[in-house]
C-alpha cells in the first residue's frame, strides 16, 4: 500500500529534512509539527464567523439549491415521460429519439469546462443567475417547435445544456465552502436527494400534465416557470462564501488560484479523483439508458404481454409506466441516498476507505438486479418492477458520496474544475452516448427480425442488457479508488493548511553544495 501513496503530487516547500507524516507514507511533514495533525473541525460560531453566515441562512441556501437541482432533473426527464408522443410527433426511429438525450448531455459536457473554470474565479452567484435564466428560455421556446422540424428540437435540447452546466459543476463548491465533515456530508445527501426525486418528478409531469392537457406540449411548459421563480431566489438568498475557509487552519494563508494546465495538471495526478470519476461515468453510463428508454421497454413489454393496446400512428400513447416508473425513481432515489450516506458514515469510524467501498458495493450489487429486471419482463412485469426498484437503489448509494470524495481530494481552488471535468468524463463516456447506443443497437437488431411488437420489444430489451455490464466495470473503478483514498485526502488536507506545495516545472531541481551552502540547481545543468 506503501508505494500507491508515493507519486509526487505535492512536496514540502523547500524543507528537504522532513520526515514522513506518521502512518502517511511517501508524505512529507515534521514529526512534531503540530500542524500535520488532522485540521480542527469549526463548531456552528466557528463557521458563522469564517463565513459571515448564521446556520439558518446557509441552510436556506441549500435548501435554494436542491430546488434548482430539481427543476434541473425534473425537466431533464420530462421528455422521457413523454417519449412515445414525440416519436409520433416528428415521426422518428429509437436510434433518433435516443439522441434527444445525446445532444443535450453533448452540450453540457462541452460547458461544463467553461464554467468549471469561471467559478473557481468569478462570483459564482451571478454565473448560475445568467445561466438558469437562459435555459428557461429556451426549454420554453422547445415547446413551439412543428412537428417537420426535428432538427429545432435538437437544437434547443442542446442549448438546455448552458443552464445545467452553469449549475451542476458551481453548486456542490457552494454547499462545500459553508460547511464542513459530517454536516457537509449530510448536506451533500439532500442536495442529491433532488437528482433522483426531481427525475421522478419529471416523469410524472410529463405524463401527467399530457394527460390533462391533451397535448404533450405542456409538460415543456412547467419547468421555466419555475425556473423564474429559482433566479430570485438565487439573487436574494444566496450569498457568495469564502472559498476554502473554513477548511484552513486560521494563521494558514488563504489559497490563491493556480493556472488552468496547472488544475488539469494535479486532477490527472489524483488518483482518487480519476478511479472515481470513471466510477461515476458507469452510473452515468446505466442511469442515462434507464432514464430515456426505461418507460418505453416498459410500455412494449405490456403490449407483448397483451396487458395494454400498442402505441399506434396518430394517437396518444396512453400508459401508467411513466407514472409508475417516476413513482418508483423517487422513492429508490431517496432510499438509495439515504442509505449510501448512512452505511458509509458509520463505516468511516472504522475504514477510512468506507466511501470508495460503499460505492462499488452499490453498483456491483446493483448488476445483477438490472439484468434480472430484463430477463423477467416477458414473463412477469411484476418482478420486472421490483428487480427495477432493487437495482435503482443499490444504483442511487453513490450519488452524494461521490461528490463528497471530490470535495475532499481536491484543494477549494480547483474544485469547480474538478466538478466539470468529472462531469465531461461522465457524460462523454457515460450517457452523452448511450441512450443513443442503446436505441442503435436496437434498430440494427430489428433489422435482421421480422417487424412485430415482439420484435421492438426483444431489441430492446437485449439492448439495455449491456447497462449491467457497464456497471460491474464502474464497481471495479470504486475499487480502485479504496487503494489511494486516504493519501490523496491527506495531501489535499496539507495542503489547504499551508503546509504543502505543487511540483511544477522549477521543481525538477537538485541540492549540490556552492561554497559551503546547498543550492537548488536545474537536473540538465549537472548531466553529462
Amino acid at each position: 500500500m506503501a508505494g500507491s501513496d508515493t507519486a509526487p503530487f505535492l512536496s514540502q516547500a523547500d524543507d528537504p529534512d522532513d520526515g514522513p507524516v506518521p502512518g502517511n507514507p511517501g508524505l512529507p511533514g515534521s514529526m512534531g509539527n503540530p500542524k500535520s495533525e488532522e485540521p480542527e473541525v469549526p463548531d456552528q460560531e466557528g463557521l458563522q464567523r469564517i463565513t459571515g453566515l448564521s446556520p439558518g441562512h446557509s441552510a436556506l441556501i441549500v435548501a435554494v439549491l436542491c430546488h434548482i437541482n430539481l427543476l434541473n432533473y425534473m425537466d431533464r426527464f420530462t421528455v422521457a415521460g413523454v417519449l412515445p408522443d414525440i416519436e409520433q410527433f416528428f415521426n422518428i426511429g429509437d436510434s433518433s429519439s435516443g439522441l434527444i438525450q445525446t445532444v443535450f448531455i453533448s452540450s453540457y459536457m462541452v460547458l461544463a469546462p467553461v464554467f468549471g473554470y469561471l467559478g473557481d474565479r468569478y462570483n459564482r452567484k451571478y454565473l448560475m443567475c445568467g445561466g438558469i435564466a437562459f435555459w428557461s428560455l429556451v426549454t420554453l421556446g422547445s415547446s413551439f417547435i412543428p412537428g417537420e422540424h426535428f432538427w429545432l428540437l435538437l437544437l434547443t435540447r442542446g442549448l438546455v445544456g448552458v443552464g445545467e452546466a452553469s449549475y451542476s459543476t458551481i453548486a456542490p463548491t457552494l454547499i462545500a465552502d459553508l460547511f464542513v465533515a459530517d454536516q457537509r456530508s449530510r448536506m451533500l445527501s439532500i442536495f442529491y436527494f433532488a437528482i433522483p426525486v426531481g427525475s421522478g418528478l419529471g416523469y410524472i409531469a410529463g405524463s401527467k400534465v399530457k394527460d390533462m392537457a391533451g397535448d404533450w406540449h405542456w409538460a415543456l411548459r412547467v419547468t421555466p416557470g419555475l425556473g423564474v421563480v429559482a433566479v430570485l431566489l438565487l439573487f436574494l438568498v444566496v450569498r457568495e462564501p469564502p472559498r476554502g475557509a473554513v477548511e484552513r487552519h486560521s494563521d494558514s494563508p488563504p489559497l490563491n488560484p493556480t493556472s488552468w494546465w496547472a488544475d488539469l495538471r494535479a486532477l490527472a495526478r489524483n488518483p482518487s479523483f480519476v478511479l472515481s470519476s470513471l466510477g461515476f461515468t458507469a452510473v452515468a453510463f446505466v442511469t442515462g439508458s434507464l432514464a430515456l428508454w426505461a418507460p418505453a421497454f416498459l410500455l412494449r413489454s405490456r403490449v407483448v404481454l397483451g396487458e395494454t393496446p400498442p402505441c399506434l400512428p396518430g394517437d396518444s400513447c396512453s400508459s401508467s409506466d411513466s407514472l409508475i416508473f417516476g413513482l418508483i425513481t423517487c422513492l429508490t432515489g431517496v432510499l438509495g441516498v439515504g442509505l449510501g450516506v448512512e452505511i458509509s458514515r458509520r463505516l468511516r469510524h472504522s475504514n477510512p476507505r468506507a466511501d470508495p467501498l460503499v460505492c462499488a458495493a452499490g453498483l456491483l450489487g446493483s448488476a445483477p438486479f438490472l439484468f434480472l429486471s430484463l430477463a423477467c419482463a416477458r414473463g412477469s412485469i411484476v418482478a420486472t418492477y421490483i428487480f427495477i426498484f432493487i437495482g435503482e437503489t443499490l444504483l442511487s448509494m453513490n450519488w452524494a458520496i461521490v461528490a463528497d470524495i471530490l470535495l475532499y481530494v481536491v484543494i477549494p481552488t480547483r474544485r469547480s474544475t474538478a466538478e466539470a471535468f468529472q462531469i465531461v468524463l461522465s457524460h462523454l463516456l457515460g450517457d452523452a452516448g448511450s441512450p443513443y447506443l442503446i436505441g442503435l443497437i436496437s434498430d440494427r437488431l430489428r433489422r435482421n427480425w421480422p417487424p412485430s411488437f415482439l420484435s421492438e420489444f426483444r431489441a430492446l430489451q437485449f439492448s439495455l442488457m449491456l447497462c449491467a455490464f457497464v456497471g460491474a466495470l464502474g464497481g471495479a473503478a470504486f475499487l480502485g479508488t479504496a487503494i489511494f483514498i486516504e493519501g490523496d485526502r491527506r495531501r489535499a488536507q496539507l495542503h489547504v493548511q499551508g503546509l504543502l506545495h505543487e511540483a511544477g516545472p522549477t521543481d525538477d531541481q537538485i541540492v549540490v553544495p556552492q561554497r559551503g551552502r546547498s543550492t537548488r540547481v536545474p537536473v540538465a545543468s549537472v548531466l553529462i
